[in-house]
Order: structure tokens, then sequence, then C-alpha cells
């Protein structure tokens, strides 16, 4: 009688093979390996973490990652001002949703200053460059105004016609104011009458104006600024002129008979 009992070798070979088949841990693949190194890293860069591998390279995943790829992911030590070496830690774990968000609000509230005190030098350079427009403008006015010619003086007033009558008598009302008679009135009129005819506006070469015949003619302006043209303002100092040189008319003329002037 055959017997189908199986041997104690081929039941443990049999559960060698399964187990072997379908319970052993296989190797991970080196896509899955990346894949998983990839997420740390993400995950530490997003949390403000330095994520490193210890060691040398030699201690990396088998898959291993190359050092573009960390570099890319935010695990170099010198950019991030993190403390300690390279081989530090490999992770901080994964960021909390509060940490998140306070480094979100860090950050805003940071580019929000750097905004502001941009805007504000931006507004004092606006602000010094209006001074120094307006100072270099108020500079030319002053320097166009220092370097512009004098006003020319004004011209003289028209002359006023005063007819020769007018004007002598005008002379005989004021001969009383000197102390003369009207008697002293024909040695007047005999020495105007020679200089200037009685007129306002005679003039002579030697610069003598006016009805008296002042040398020069400004010398009237002492008894009215109208000395051009006003028979009065030249008769006033006429006589003033006679009764201080001559004491009166007839004095003058006697004069003027004898030189020529007076």
């Amino acid at each position: 009688m055959t017997s189908h009992r199986k041997s104690p070798r081929a039941s443990k070979l049999t559960i060698s093979k399964f187990s072997t088949s379908k319970f052993s841990t296989s190797k991970p693949s080196k896509l899955t390996m990346t894949v998983a190194c990839s997420t740390v890293l993400a995950a530490g860069a997003a949390a403000g973490t330095v994520v490193a591998w210890p060691g040398p390279a030699s201690a990396r995943p088998a898959s291993g990652i190359s050092d573009e790829t960390l570099a890319r992911a935010g695990t170099s030590t010198q950019g991030s001002g993190a403390s300690g070496s390279a081989a530090s830690q490999i992770a901080a774990g994964p960021a909390s949703p509060e940490r998140a968000i306070a480094t979100y609000r860090t950050q805003q509230t940071q580019v929000r200053v750097v905004a502001a005190r941009h805007a504000a030098q931006a507004s004092a350079a606006r602000a010094a460059r209006a001074a120094q427009a307006a100072r270099a403008a108020q500079a030319a006015q002053q320097a166009a105004a220092s370097s512009s010619p004098p006003a020319a003086p004004a011209d003289p007033a028209p002359a006023v016609a005063v007819t020769p009558g007018s004007a002598q008598q005008i002379a005989m009302s004021m001969l009383g104011s000197y102390g003369w008679p009207s008697s002293q009135f024909s040695c007047l009129n005999d020495l105007w009458s020679r200089e200037s005819g009685w007129r306002t506006t005679a003039e002579n070469p030697s610069g003598a104006y006016g009805i008296p015949q002042a040398l020069p003619g400004s010398k009237m302006a002492s008894a009215g600024p109208d000395w051009q043209t006003s028979a009065t303002t030249q008769i006033r100092w006429g006589l003033g002129y006679i009764k201080g040189q001559y004491g009166s008319p007839c004095g003058a003329w006697s004069h003027e008979e004898a030189t020529g002037w007076y």
C-alpha cells in the first residue's frame, strides 16, 4: 500500500517558496524612493525647514537624488540661514497649518513695510525736487531783475502853450511878493523880451532855457518839478534870481544893457 504523506522536506521547501514569493519584503524601486524623497524635500521647503541627507553622499538611498535636485528643493544650508552643518537633520516634520499661516502673514507684513518705506522715500525725493526747482526759479527771477536795465526816465511833460501876454500878466501879479512896485515891470519886460520873448520853451545854444534863460535850465527845478513847461514856475525862479543878484528888475536890465547878459 502506497502512502501519500508528504515528506517534511518537501513541505518545508513549499512553505519557504511561498513565504519568499508572497510575504518577503521586496526592495523598493528607484521611482518609489524618488517620489518619497521629493515629497519630504517639498514639505521641508514649504515649512522653511532645512532638509539634508546626513553624512557623505554614499549614505543617501541607493536610488539617490542628485545634488541638482536637492538644490532646487531648497536643501542648501547656505541660502537658508540655518545654523549647523548639512548633516544637521533630515526633516523637522510637516508644517502645521497655523505655522504656515503665521509665516504667510509675516511675509505679507514685511512686504507692506518695504512698500511703505519705498513710497515714503519716493515722496521725499519728489518734494526735494520740487523745492529745488522753486529755489532755482526764484534765483532766476532775482538774477533777471538785477540784470535788467533801469527804466528809462519818463519823457518830460508836453509844453503848455502860454502866450507872452499871459506870461507877462503872471509876472506883473508876482512883483509885489518880492517887494517891488509895478514900475519895475517895464524893466522886466525889456529884459525878458530880449532874452526869450517870454516863451517857456525858448532855448539858447549855450544851454540857457525858458523865460528867464536859466543856465542850465535844470536850475529852475528848485522852483518846481514842472520847470520845463510852467510859466509860473519859470517866472518865480527868474524873479528870485534877479532879487538875489541885482536887487530889482531894473538893476538886472542895466547890467544887460552894459554887458549883453545878466
